[in-house]
């Protein structure tokens, strides 16, 4: 049953991505370990407790995609895409893996759907991602989904506002957990992303990425939102929402439906990742925008419509055979039966 549900969804889901303009890729499995080192960012948990590597006996070190957007990123610049008319927008499915602790939503294999357009870096590629993916949601059966969503800067406006982030969290040290400590040190925008209950409580007084924006990146936000306001999508601005990857630019965004016990449960997400080709080799900039969604999430929600896949035929007949001579036809007369296009239940091993 589950993998009728996953494949009813992902069918569901590409359909909206091809009535947007995203056509297909597969990327590999497996990757050069630098691949994501370089892009998700050593200080991020993937990289440094839950991706799977190892080493090959011709000595390459290679790792299981913990998500798809490096190896999408280094598709494009290795298959020559830039020469390709611009934006490329692409869909993409598939399993990624992450030495996580397994619980309930939360495994070590588990299934994305990706919408990503590579190459501008108009506002309204931003939008149309968001708009996909939402789309996505809402026909596989979602109500009263909020997109939170912010923009932490661009290169002109980051280095200010991390110098400004920083000496705040200095001034909590001591306050903040150990986990939180070693990320001042590595990473200090991971530590709004935490989930420590002392550290939301300092994060609500840390410094508002929005203040330290860019002319150009202003703009560009505020365009963001006038797409989200045109098309009647409910958004909130979380002066909080870093994502956990260090690739991130601009824009992001999670997509968050609400919990009879107040909490929040997180189904999509996504952003701006202007920045990640120069990360994996490219020579200049490649701007690019993408979001992805959770397929097992989804298909465990109560709403969750049980979406039929194309591949299920309910049987119109029921065949049986009686005796040896007529199981010796049974075979070509079901293949007569399924070149005409009548599904059948069978019974062949009975008598």
């Amino acid at each position: 049953d589950e993998y009728y549900k996953m494949q009813g969804l992902f069918e569901k889901a590409q359909e909206v991505a091809v009535y947007y303009g995203f056509t297909p890729i597969e990327t590999p499995i497996l990757e050069h370990e630098e691949t994501f080192t370089s892009a998700v960012g050593v200080g991020t948990d993937i990289v440094d407790k839950e991706m799977y590597t190892l080493k090959t006996k011709g000595g390459d070190h290679l790792a299981m995609r913990p998500e798809h957007t490096a190896g999408l990123m280094r598709a494009y610049i290795t298959g020559g895409m830039q020469a390709l008319p611009q934006p490329v927008l692409m869909y993409h499915s598939g399993p990624v893996f992450r030495h996580d602790k397994p619980q309930k939503g939360r495994y070590r294999q588990f299934y994305q759907f990706d919408v990503d357009a590579l190459g501008s870096e108009k506002s309204i590629v931003d939008a149309l991602v968001i708009k996909t993916i939402y789309t996505i949601l809402e026909e596989a059966g979602a109500k009263d989904l909020i997109v939170t969503i912010n923009s932490i800067g661009d290169k002109d406006s980051r280095p200010a506002y991390l110098k400004e982030l920083t000496n705040y969290y200095k001034k909590h040290l001591k306050d903040l957990p150990e986990i939180d400590q070693e990320r001042l040190k590595t990473n200090p925008m991971r530590i709004l992303d935490s989930k420590d209950p002392k550290t939301i409580e300092i994060n609500a007084g840390a410094p508002d990425p929005m203040n330290y924006l860019s002319t150009s990146g202003k703009k560009h936000f505020k365009e963001v939102l006038e797409y989200l306001d045109e098309m009647g999508i409910a958004y909130q601005i979380d002066k909080t929402l870093v994502r956990g990857l260090s690739y991130y630019t601009h824009t992001v965004f999670e997509i968050i439906e609400p919990q009879e016990d107040g909490s929040m449960i997180t189904i999509a997400g996504g952003g701006r990742y202007d920045y990640l080709g120069k990360m994996i080799g490219s020579k200049k900039d490649i701007p690019a925008m993408g979001g992805s969604l959770g397929m097992d999430r989804i298909i465990e929600r109560p709403w969750f419509k049980n979406l039929a896949p194309r591949i299920m035929k309910k049987p119109k007949i029921y065949f049986i055979q009686v005796g040896f001579e007529a199981k010796l036809k049974s075979l070509n007369v079901i293949e007569i039966l399924r070149k005409a296009h009548v599904p059948i239940a069978q019974s062949l091993s009975k008598d």
